[in-house]
């Protein structure tokens, strides 16, 4: 049985008392602390915003041993957003995360009865196959949701996503010849720093604003 993350396990930006608080979870393939994480957490702290970061049971468990394993199965690692949301002591709590981590907040982000919704690269699709489709739930999801994503990125970019049959309640904001990460091609004139600066202008506004 998978063991939920624990408080000290996690890792807190800003002081406790905050207009809000935003947990984000990390994508499929990397933790917590990325360049990727580390660079949200610290620009929507500096905002003045609570960030409460934190593990999936698979990610923790390849920090401690150093062996790589496939991610937890889906209704663990929904248990795990659930079991955390539980325990974040918060009057406007918004979650989310990076790829797969928002994927999963965005399932049961109605469930939960959060503040809002904010994903970071949401994974339309897996990669070079546009038919499996993952916006069932997004169809008719309720809370207020802010989808950001790269006008390039494999699992979903601009062109495939206008089609898309999505909630009125979802948001979306498209970075600039971005990549899953938000990357642009040097090409573009525009660099992964502004891309990520208006990524987190765009959730502030969103946090702040609705």
């Amino acid at each position: 049985m998978s063991k939920m993350p624990q408080e000290h396990e996690w890792i807190v930006n800003s002081p406790q008392r905050a207009p809000a608080t935003i947990i984000l979870a990390h994508g499929a393939g990397a933790g917590m602390d990325t360049d990727f994480m580390n660079a949200f957490a610290d620009g929507l702290a500096d905002h003045g915003f609570r960030v409460v970061r934190f593990e999936f049971p698979y990610m923790a468990e390849r920090r401690q041993t150093g062996k790589r394993r496939p991610p937890d199965r889906e209704p663990v690692l929904r248990q795990t957003w659930l079991d955390v949301i539980a325990t974040v002591e918060a009057e406007m709590l918004f979650i989310g995360g990076k790829s797969m981590g928002g994927r999963i907040a965005s399932l049961i982000a109605d469930e939960a009865k959060v503040a809002g919704l904010i994903c970071l690269g949401y994974p339309f699709h897996p990669t070079g196959k546009p038919d499996q489709l993952r916006v069932e739930h997004l169809q008719t999801i309720k809370t207020p949701t802010l989808i950001l994503q790269g006008e390039r990125d494999p699992f979903g970019s601009v062109e495939e996503v206008r089609g898309y049959a999505l909630s009125r309640q979802i948001r979306l904001h498209w970075l600039q010849d971005g990549d899953h990460s938000f990357k642009p091609r040097s090409s573009s004139g525009r660099t992964q720093d502004e891309n990520w600066r208006e990524a987190i202008s765009a959730i502030t506004d969103f946090v702040n604003n609705g």
